[in-house]
């Protein structure tokens, strides 16, 4: 029965595939049963990560299912919702993760039955029972996969839901908290009232209570805990002061600084007591509760009451480094010094409202008031700030161009006192409206994101300055660069470049995270955000990774500094020991620099997540541009990478190349550098030197032959001249022997005899020095035999002048005479009676 299937009767002749299946059958057929085994265990594994992805997948469900509801339970938790958006978001993740693991195995399963074919049509011999059997189990997988992979993109379709779900919650949570209204009545302010001294006894008995245990049980690990903070922040400090304070306060002993240094020490003088101060809210913090010194009641209150004097001492130092009250030279803005008194203490006001509005309402949510209380403040300090917003829009601060600090101020300009005036209007009249939330959300955005706006804006024209051309130079910063190191005005550009990029950085990480927490926003959303922007930026059907692309530009640069490391090993240890010719080391160098270049950069490429598979489309677009537009370049490049293997010539070679005679100093995939006698380098295309003619000097070695040109008197005996000639060459230092150097009596006239002196050098290099030599003793020998070089001087031959020419002459020198004769009566000969006797 197998040889009729194998063989089945038919008259027309088999075809190849079927042939093809028979060959493959007998394979398999009689394959070893190891072989069998070996077979199975891909399939059993398969089988085992298909059931893996299944159980995975189904796992996935549950915990979706498990978001959805815990989404609707806590709707109205803005803290709990961003969680729960970052898990959906994370199990996205995972799902899709599951689904591309799947993609090996099923694009191998194509790969299998296009080699396999279609099945024979109807009528045709049938296939062999191994192949059939095959066949069957490659659909039945295949199957299986797309069965997962469609699962797996209707889970990733209902986390997106989710995730979009938990958006529009969070989203109209907010729009409730800001336009919701309260009703603005006696009884309000009376309820509050109550709640507030009630709230006052609650806080007092809370506080007393802490304190006393505290001072008790854990006297030892508070005072620990403090002094561990003030070294933490002591730490910091003094580390940001040893790297700038003391271009800082150098610069600050300046009477009249430039723009640069003030920008830079404002940014700076904000920046590092800022961070300091938050190092020691943070240290406080961390080791009190690590000392088990704060009790759940407490924490929040004492974490809040941290961040508020942080945000007010950062307000205040930004106030005071834009402002600058006390010495106007260091002022940014043009503002009168009484001006910038008293915007200094309004600003300064504001942030005390606002924080203390805040720190408040973090009691009365901590101890459990009443919402009444927490409205009521959040009234009076809109009303407040809104007062003052008000007040600074009647300040006259403004100073024209030139006009000294001292000076008394003008009014702001039109439209910043309409917009002071109308921000704290709105404030007040909101307030007084019932729109409390609104109006403290407003009032914060104005203290808080102000005050960050502002020292972004002056880390931004900080970097800006810093990197211009010529102006690190002229920094503190700059100058003890210069001097400690020596550096040039191209370096210091370039790490003032680089310092300007690194301000951006620390403004963008730094600070955008601030004001997004300022709008509402939380960690989680930022961290969500952050991991997007680094590993998820989709554009169309392309996802482009900043972390990948980072990572591949790291690998390629640190691939790239391997490739110039083992080259100059290479070179200096491997070839030069080996004492191979500077032709051979530069090719090797070459190659080694081209493949290392090119592995670096398919690293940095698969490191980067790029698909090379992707740019097919675009590669077959380039090579039909490169074989119309971009034909020279490529042959140039084929003719240098045929240059360094097949080595015609190489670096250091005599070469003559049409018009170009001198030695190769480069060659590259694209020219080669010639550098002629008169030390003038010619860039000589690859594709001319492979299709054209090249002389090379010096291609096996430097043996070559010189030519000396020889020119006698005709009068001179050729035989002894070519026996002298024969003599002085003999004896001549440089040439070789073997070849015997000849001379060959070329040619003759009547004026000369010519001849040709034939000889070999071992390294033609030498030539010149050793013709001129040579030239040299054949004069010598010459002189000392008495053989003439020239012709003998032509004999005199007298002229022959007529009568009526020799009467001509007398007349003319007769008046040149009287022409020049002086006023004295004395003749004086001229220069044309001196022409004439001669």
């Amino acid at each position: 029965m197998v040889a009729m299937r194998l063989f089945p009767s038919s008259e027309g002749p088999v075809p190849i595939s079927r042939l093809l299946s028979v060959l493959l059958a007998v394979m398999l057929l009689a394959a070893s049963p190891a072989l069998a085994q070996t077979a199975s265990a891909p399939a059993a594994d398969t089988a085992t990560q298909l059931q893996q992805a299944s159980a995975d997948l189904d796992k996935a469900g549950a915990q979706l299912n498990s978001i959805r509801e815990r989404v609707e339970k806590y709707r109205d938790d803005d803290a709990r919702l961003v969680d729960l958006k970052v898990e959906a978001e994370a199990l996205n993740r995972s799902i899709l993760a599951i689904s591309v693991a799947t993609r090996p195995r099923l694009e191998a399963i194509k790969a299998r039955q296009t080699e396999l074919g279609d099945p024979p049509a109807e009528g045709a011999p049938p296939e062999a029972d191994v192949v059939v059997e095959e066949r069957k189990k490659l659909a039945a997988e295949r199957n299986e996969i797309n069965a997962l992979t469609g699962e797996a993109e209707n889970l990733s379709i209902e986390a997106t839901k989710v995730s979009n779900r938990v958006t529009e919650i969070r989203r109209q949570l907010f729009t409730d908290a800001i336009l919701k209204r309260t009703e603005i009545s006696a009884d309000l302010f009376s309820d509050a009232g109550g709640a507030f001294a009630a709230e006052t006894q609650t806080l007092s008995r809370t506080v007393t209570a802490w304190l006393q245990f505290v001072w008790k049980f854990k006297r030892m690990q508070l005072l620990g805990a403090v002094t561990l903070s003030l070294m933490a922040a002591l730490v910091l400090l003094s580390g940001s002061y040893r790297l700038f304070s003391p271009y800082i306060t150098r610069a600050a002993r300046q009477e009249k600084p430039h723009y640069i240094t003030r920008l830079s020490v404002a940014f700076w003088s904000t920046i590092l007591p800022t961070m300091a101060a938050g190092a020691f809210a943070g240290a406080s913090y961390f080791f009190l509760d690590a000392f088990k010194v704060l009790r759940t009641d407490i924490a929040p209150i004492v974490a809040i009451a941290l961040g508020v004097v942080v945000a007010v001492y950062f307000v205040a130092q930004l106030a005071n480094a834009v402002l600058s009250p006390g010495d106007g030279h260091w002022r940014l803005v043009r503002v009168s010094d009484r001006g910038a008194r008293r915007l200094w203490l309004l600003i300064f006001s504001m942030a005390i409202v606002n924080g203390a509005d805040y720190f408040l309402g973090t009691i009365s949510e901590v101890l459990g008031s009443p919402v009444v209380l927490t409205v009521v403040k959040s009234f009076f300090a809109s009303i407040v700030i809104g007062v003052l917003l008000v007040v600074t829009a009647f300040v006259k601060p403004v100073l024209h161009r030139g006009e000294p600090p001292n000076s008394p101020g003008r009014p702001w300009p039109r439209s910043i006192f309409v917009l002071l005036i109308l921000i704290g209007l709105g404030l007040v009249l909101s307030s007084l409206l019932g729109y409390v939330g609104m109006a403290r959300f407003v009032a914060t955005q104005i203290v808080v994101t102000g005050a960050v706006v502002v020292t972004m804006y002056i880390g931004f024209l900080s970097g800006r300055a810093v990197s211009a051309t010529n102006a690190f130079a002229e920094t503190a910063v700059g100058k003890r660069l210069e001097e400690r190191f020596g550096l040039g005005q191209v370096a210091l550009d370039q790490i003032g470049l680089a310092a300007g990029l690194a301000i951006y950085l620390l403004i963008f990480v730094f600070f955008v995270p601030l004001i997004l927490l300022q709008w509402g926003f939380q960690v989680a959303d930022i961290e969500s955000w952050a991991y997007r922007i680094f590993t998820e930026i989709r554009i169309g059907t392309i996802t482009i990774s900043l972390v990948g692309i980072l990572a591949g530009i790291v690998l390629f640069v640190v691939g790239l500094v391997v490739t110039r490391w083992f080259q100059k090993w290479v070179d200096g240890n491997v070839l030069a020991r080996s004492q191979v010719d500077a032709g051979v080391r530069n090719s090797v160098r070459t190659a080694v620099g081209y493949a290392g270049v090119a592995l670096a950069g398919l690293v940095g490429i698969s490191a980067a997540g790029i698909n090379l598979s992707s740019l097919a489309l675009v590669a077959g677009a380039l090579s039909l541009g490169i074989g119309f537009g971009l034909q020279n370049i490529v042959s140039n490049f084929v003719s240098g990478l045929i240059l360094l293997a097949e080595r015609p010539f190489k670096v250091g070679d005599w070469v003559v190349a049409g018009t170009t005679e001198g030695f190769v100093r480069r060659i590259s995939v694209r020219a080669t550098e010639i550098e002629t006698f008169q030390r003038q380098t010619v860039i000589v295309p690859n594709s001319v030197l492979i299709n054209g003619q090249v002389g090379n000097w010096t291609h096996r070695n430097k043996l070559g032959r010189v030519e000396v040109a020889i020119s006698v008197h005709a009068g001179n005996d050729p035989r002894l001249v070519q026996e002298l000639l024969a003599e002085v060459v003999r004896a001549q230092q440089g040439l070789l022997r073997n070849p015997e150097p000849t001379v060959v009596f070329q040619a003759f006239s009547a004026a000369t005899l010519d001849f040709e002196i034939r000889a070999f050098l071992a390294d033609i290099l030498n030539g010149t020095g050793v013709k001129s030599e040579l030239r040299a003793a054949i004069l010598e020998r010459f002189r000392a035999e008495n053989i003439a070089i020239g012709g003998p001087a032509a004999p005199e031959v007298p002229v022959k002048i007529s009568k009526e020419g020799a009467e001509l002459i007398t007349a003319l020198l007769d008046q040149a005479t009287q022409k020049v004769r002086p006023a004295g009566g004395r003749k004086r000969r001229g220069p044309d009676e001196e022409t004439a006797k001669t």
